[in-house]
């Protein structure tokens, strides 16, 4: 197994650069199922070429729960190795183990192969109590105190529950621990309130994006979406971050149709997605493993009118 030199960046350096749009990495994969290593550091190199400052692997939108551990070591270190050309950027190993010894184990080896950060997903699976949630968090914390870790907080995905005051005491304990990305609906009450603990806590906000307009309004510092339309969530971020609230809402107000159909549900955006980065030739094949949502032709047609609506900023990449 190849390791990669870390960067060696701070909780604080790694944590500033985690801003703005950070997209999640998809994992194209050619029709006989198998990866696609090379669209793969394509996506990477596309990603990373539209300016972002951080991006994300692996999470839903990559499909995690269908690699093997050898698929995902591999795609980590392509990532970092990529990466590696863009020293303005930082890369959040993901990190959804449900035992404790392998999420702990996971963190480590991220850390040691190059990540800059870890997004740690808490334990889900058989509805573990909350003092068994906070345990698992605080292993995973402690296991890498010099890097900075970005909480996950997917309640409809996970069913999990995460208490802000309960958050504030980790942060007081592990102050490696960053910042919360925020999945909740709306998220924006829940990214309010951790911006009043004692000590505060940076959040960003998910799923896609749905709720960006007033999520940013309560704090949020950056948006964690997939990567097929990068440039588009760049536009409505730079807007915002620019003062142009009314800009921003605008173009959000026309995306907003797409991706409230899109995230309906989670394999429904992942095909999507797929399709969208396949339609504009960012990858050989829009195959996503299966169990996954089969896309009809209602579901092609609105992608159609999608990559019409936003042409100008949503170039053919071929």
């Amino acid at each position: 197994m190849t390791m990669i030199a870390s960067k060696s960046r701070t909780p604080v350096e790694a944590s500033a650069l985690i801003r703005g749009v950070s997209p999640v990495l998809e994992v194209p994969f050619t029709d006989d199922g198998e990866v696609a290593f090379d669209d793969f550091r394509r996506v990477v190199g596309y990603v990373l070429d539209t300016g972002v400052s951080s991006v994300m692997f692996p999470g839903f939108a990559g499909e995690f729960y269908k690699l093997s551990e050898e698929e995902r070591r591999q795609l980590t270190e392509v990532l970092i190795k990529e990466a590696a050309s863009y020293p303005d950027v930082a890369v959040i190993a993901a990190v959804q183990d449900h035992a404790t010894r392998l999420a702990v184990h996971r963190a480590r080896w991220s850390v040691d192969a190059g990540a800059d950060a870890i997004n740690l997903l808490p334990p889900h699976l058989l509805a573990p109590s909350a003092a068994a949630i906070e345990a698992h968090l605080r292993a995973v914390l402690a296991a890498v105190p010099d890097t900075a870790v970005v909480l996950q907080y997917a309640p409809t995905e996970t069913g999990t529950s995460l208490d802000p005051q309960g958050l504030a005491g980790l942060v007081r304990d592990h102050p490696n621990l960053a910042l919360v990305k925020v999945e909740s609906s709306p998220p924006g009450p829940y990214i309010a309130e951790l911006g009043r603990l004692d000590p505060p806590i940076l959040a960003v906000e998910g799923y896609a994006g749905v709720q960006l307009p007033d999520a940013f309004r309560r704090g949020c510092v950056g948006t964690q979406p997939g990567c097929s339309f990068t440039e588009l969530y760049q536009e409505i971020w730079g807007r915002f971050a620019a003062g142009d609230l009314d800009g921003g809402d605008r173009l959000h107000a026309r995306l907003l149709p797409y991706i409230s159909y899109w995230m309906l549900d989670t394999e429904r955006i992942i095909a999507t997605e797929k399709m969208i980065s396949f339609r504009r030739g960012l990858i050989g094949s829009p195959y996503c493993r299966p169990p996954r949502h089969e896309l009809d032709g209602e579901d092609l047609a609105m992608i159609d009118r999608f990559l019409a609506e936003f042409d100008d900023l949503l170039p053919a990449l071929d």
